[in-house]
């Protein structure tokens, strides 16, 4: 039974959350909520906080203008295409990773990992290459420059790809400690670059950052390789899995375009602007969807230090039920099961409101002072309310798959992307400042719908779902036999035999 299957799947993070929750003190809980920052969000908060820390020491606001807005636009454009790249191939190879380690062939992990390398950066070189020749030969960017933001890329995507297998072997410390590793190193090796080979602010930085990125890559790979030794060099079952879970390509592939096609489309307004005719951006809008995302980055921390722990253990209860319990145990343990997913959802609304709404008052009252004002502090109201939903609609999904629901994960990240981009059309084009994100509000709220409407759906036939929807034997080709069960024996078939037997002994 797939649910049977996907008790691993976060149950990682909740098991060692109740180790140290369990002891119920101050310290407890803020060891619990540091490790759960630590297995989300700290690599992201160190490659942003360490491109601000080097940009103020290096001077990088003394730069010229056209200089200092390539630098952001190649930065931008790198974290952007190299999430959405990697998000056809992720989730899938995520599955057929669980899947090996559940039936012990971790012999077959390395075709998966080398197979899937090629699929990610074949890929992402088709579309880099283009962008890149066109920034040289269009852009008039030096190739040095252009060469440096490519291999950037490349790298980024090696480290966005590789995390999968060691987030998957609940290695979210040495992730951690890799990033940690990898920022250090970019910051020494920009103030080298700077200071003593005197090269220009932001190559020093775009070229650090390329070799920090490629240190952090190289560390996976070998962390991954120490893991699995052996290969089985089967390569064709992994090729099949993407047509089998078809529906994990489509689902996160629309949920990573969904976070940022409102952004391509306020790209193509009045507002957007050209960079040596090749990157465009829009930086009032680009700002105020960045501060959004910060405003509610916490609920992926809550998440993670809440649902997962508690739901993990009813979850467990109705999978035992399921597998020897009585009738009644089962429907106790699953009405147990869906009450602490109401639960545990509500919660993170309560504690990511409270957040939320503190954050954004300082944004409110802090950022202004520092030159953040005007247009951005007008878009960003809407565009922090529909981030708030988006996290909502990402928790609901992740239960979606508890549930081998695909059909409803795709759903929901179809509203969702939908939504978003005819909601952003129309804002961008028809409304004031502070409505610009009504796209992403309509958008994290219609995917929010349809994937509170599947859970519900989820609930009422998971019986069904759970005990009716295999099959009890294997499917296979040839002459169909007899649908004959029983056949009353009136003593004809008696005298045949007889007939036979005399048959053969004369």
């Amino acid at each position: 039974m797939v649910i049977l299957e996907r008790g691993e799947t976060m149950a990682g993070i909740g098991v060692k959350l109740n180790r140290i929750f369990e002891k119920k003190s101050v310290f407890a809980n803020l060891v619990g909520f540091t490790y759960s920052t630590i297995a989300t969000v700290a690599p992201m908060l160190l490659v942003i906080g360490n491109i601000m820390l080097m940009g103020w020491i290096l001077g990088l606001n003394k730069a010229a203008y056209l200089t200092r807005e390539v630098f952001f636009c190649t930065v931008l454009y790198t974290f952007i295409f190299a999430l959405l790249t990697a998000a056809p191939f992720n989730a899938v190879l995520s599955k057929y990773m669980q899947d090996a380690i559940f039936e012990e062939r971790y012999q077959d992990i390395l075709p998966c990992y080398y197979l899937g390398l090629v699929f990610n950066i074949v890929l992402s070189c088709l579309v880099g290459i283009p962008f890149c020749l066109w920034e040289h030969f269009v852009g008039g960017v030096s190739v040095f420059y252009v060469f440096t933001g490519f291999c950037g890329y490349i790298c980024l995507v090696l480290v966005f790809y590789s995390m999968i297998y060691l987030s998957i072997c609940k290695d979210y410390q040495k992730i951690s400690l890799f990033f940690m590793l990898g920022m250090v190193i970019t910051f020494i090796l920009s103030l080298v670059l700077r200071f003593i080979l005197e090269w220009e602010v932001t190559i020093s930085i775009l070229f650090a950052l390329m070799v920090g990125f490629f240190f952090i890559a190289t560390m996976e790979f070998a962390t991954t390789k120490r893991y699995f030794v052996k290969n089985s060099s089967r390569y064709l079952p992994v090729l099949k899995y993407f047509g089998r879970w078809w529906q994990l390509v489509v689902c996160n592939f629309l949920y990573i375009l969904g976070m940022y096609i409102h952004n391509f489309v306020f790209w193509t307004t009045d507002m957007r602007i050209v960079v040596v005719k090749s990157f465009v951006c829009n930086q009032p809008y680009d700002m105020a969807t960045c501060i959004a995302m910060f405003t509610n980055i916490s609920a992926t921390v809550i998440f993670v230090a809440r649902v997962e722990m508690h739901f993990h253990d009813k979850y467990k209860a109705y999978s035992e039920a399921v597998i020897g319990g009585k009738k009644a145990d089962i429907e106790n343990t699953k009405r147990r099961m869906f009450r602490a997913i109401a639960s545990e959802l509500m919660s993170l609304v309560r504690i990511q409101f409270i957040i939320s709404v503190v954050v954004y008052l300082l944004c409110i009252v802090l950022l202004p002072q520092y030159g953040m004002g005007g247009m951005v502090m007008r878009i960003y109201p809407c565009m922090a309310a529909g981030y708030f939903i988006l996290f909502l609609m990402y928790a609901a999904i992740l239960f979606l798959y508890y549930y081998n629901d695909l059909t409803g994960a795709v759903l929901t990240t179809l509203s969702f992307c939908g939504v978003t981009f005819l909601g952003s059309v129309f804002a961008a084009y028809n409304l004031s400042e502070i409505w610009y994100g009504l796209g992403v509000l309509l958008g994290a709220f219609a995917g929010w719908t349809v994937a509170y409407m599947r859970l519900r759906w989820v609930e009422k036939n998971l019986d069904r779902n759970i005990f009716c929807k295999w099959m009890l034997l294997k499917r296979g080709k040839g002459k169909m036999p007899s649908g004959l069960v029983y056949q009353k024996d009136d003593g004809t078939q008696n005298k045949k035999r007889t007939a036979k037997k005399n048959t053969r002994t004369a």
